[in-house]
C-alpha cells in the first residue's frame, strides 16, 4: 500500500501545516506531496518553509504557486492585500529560499497523476478551476488520468467519462472516494492554511494508489496562534479574522 498526502495552499501557516503533517504521519504516508503556495498571507513564512525545504531534501515533491511567484518576483501585480503580505514576507525569507520557490517547477508528473496549483493547460497563467468548464479545459491540457491542484481553497472533485460528460461533486470529510479507472479525475484539494469554503479546519488530501481511493481530511489546529501571528507581524487584520470563519 503506498499512501499519498496532498497539500495545497498553506500560506505561511505553521499551525495548520504541522497538525495536517502530524495526522498524515499518523496514517502511514509514504509521500508528500506540497501544491504551492508555501507563502502568503500569514505570519510564519520562514519557519514553513524550513520545514518544506527539509521535506523536499528528504525525498518530498512540491510545485510553485502564484504567491511563491510573487515572493521572488518584484514586478508581479497583485492586489492591495496580497501586494502587503508579498512586501512584508519577501522580507522575512532568505535569499537561499528565495532561490528555492524560484527554482519549483509549475507541474510534476508522477506515474498517473499530474501535480499543479492551478490550471494545468496553462499553469502560468494561474487560472482557477472553479467549474466543470474549466475543469475540463485543464484536464485536456495534459494526458495523465488524474490532475491534482489547489488555488481555489474550496475543494472538489471533477469526474471526466469516456463520453465527455464532467461532474462535478464535494464529497464528505474523511469520505473515501474510489477514483475510478473508467473516468478522468480533477481533484482540487482544500485549503490547508487559509480555507475559504466556510469550514476554518485545516485540510488535505490522502491517496491509496493500491484502492485509488481520495479522501479529503479536515482538522482542528491552533486559529488563534495564526491570527496572533499575523497581528504581530503587522499584516492586515482580516488576514487573521478570515482564519476564523474559513472565508
Amino acid at each position: 500500500m503506498r499512501v499519498i498526502a496532498l497539500f495545497g495552499d498553506i500560506h505561511s501557516n505553521i499551525q495548520a501545516l504541522e497538525a495536517c503533517l502530524e495526522d498524515a504521519e499518523a496514517h502511514g504516508v509514504t509521500r508528500y506531496v506540497f501544491l504551492g503556495d508555501f507563502v502568503g498571507y500569514g505570519g510564519d513564512p520562514g519557519k514553513v518553509m524550513a520545514k518544506i525545504e527539509a521535506m523536499v531534501s528528504d525525498g518530498a515533491v512540491a510545485v510553485k504557486g502564484n504567491h511563491d511567484d510573487m515572493a521572488s518576483d518584484f514586478d508581479r501585480e497583485m492586489n492591495e492585500t496580497a501586494a502587503s503580505a508579498a512586501n512584508w514576507t519577501r522580507h522575512q525569507l532568505s535569499k537561499e529560499q528565495q532561490k528555492f520557490l524560484d527554482s519549483l517547477p509549475m507541474v510534476i508528473e508522477d506515474e498517473d497523476r499530474l501535480y499543479v496549483h492551478a490550471d494545468a493547460s496553462a499553469p502560468e497563467k494561474w487560472r482557477y478551476v472553479t467549474d466543470c468548464a474549466s475543469a475540463q479545459l485543464s484536464l485536456e491540457g495534459t494526458q495523465s488520468r488524474i490532475v491534482v491542484c489547489g488555488h481555489v481553497h474550496q475543494p472538489a472533485i471533477y469526474g471526466l467519462a469516456s463520453d465527455g460528460s464532467i461532474s462535478r461533486f464535494v464529497p464528505a470529510d474523511e469520505a473515501k472516494v474510489p477514483l475510478l479507472s473508467s473516468r478522468r479525475w480533477h481533484v482540487v484539494l482544500p485549503s490547508v492554511g487559509q480555507p475559504r469554503d466556510g469550514n476554518p479546519l485545516a485540510g488535505y488530501g490522502l491517496y491509496d494508489t493500491t484502492s485509488r481511493q481520495l479522501e479529503f481530511r479536515r482538522l482542528p489546529y491552533d486559529i488563534d496562534g495564526a491570527a496572533a501571528s499575523i497581528r504581530a507581524a503587522g499584516l492586515p487584520g482580516r488576514l487573521a479574522d478570515r482564519l476564523h470563519v474559513g472565508r
